[in-house]
């Protein structure tokens, strides 16, 4: 086991330096594009930062809602192989995809309309945490809940 810093904090002492150090000392030396780029950069590890604390389960949440949708013992879908990664992940979303095409699920089916909108907030948590647009729908939809971190569940990411 590694000791201190953890993964998250490396990243986040580049963002640091990224946006304290780097991207300014190369505005000043006039390199403007340059100083963009480590922008950049920092919000990418940024969103690195967040989809390793966030993914997991929203993953997993994904996971036994798409489970629940599709029925289990359904060909691909009950996980009998063990799988639960990403590719098991992506399997149960094509069915998904594949159900609503033919039209034997549609927004009118329980559950659907719930799991597109967890789904999506899920996906805006990782990329857009200051959307106005996400803000203002976690305020007015609390049942939909804070995204936390799950290191401390008290603090939100």
């Amino acid at each position: 086991m590694q000791d201190a810093p953890d993964p998250d904090q490396l990243l986040a002492a580049v963002v640091r330096y990224l946006r304290d150090d780097a991207g300014p000392a190369l505005a000043r030396a006039g390199g403007g594009a340059l100083a963009y780029q480590a922008r950049v950069a920092a919000n990418m590890l940024d969103i690195v930062r967040r989809q390793q604390r966030l993914d997991p389960a929203a993953a997993s949440e994904e996971r036994v809602r798409l489970r629940h949708l599709l029925g289990a013992g359904v060909d691909g879908v009950d996980g009998v192989n063990g799988d639960t990664g990403p590719a098991e992940l992506a399997r149960l979303n094509q069915r998904l995809a594949d159900r609503i095409a033919s039209g034997e699920i549609d927004l009118a089916s329980p559950g659907l309309a719930d799991h597109l909108w967890r789904t999506t907030l899920a996906k805006l948590a990782v990329d857009q945490p200051t959307y106005e647009t996400y803000r203002r729908h976690l305020a007015a939809c609390p049942e939909f809940g804070e995204p936390t971190n799950p290191a401390n569940p008290a603090h939100p990411v």
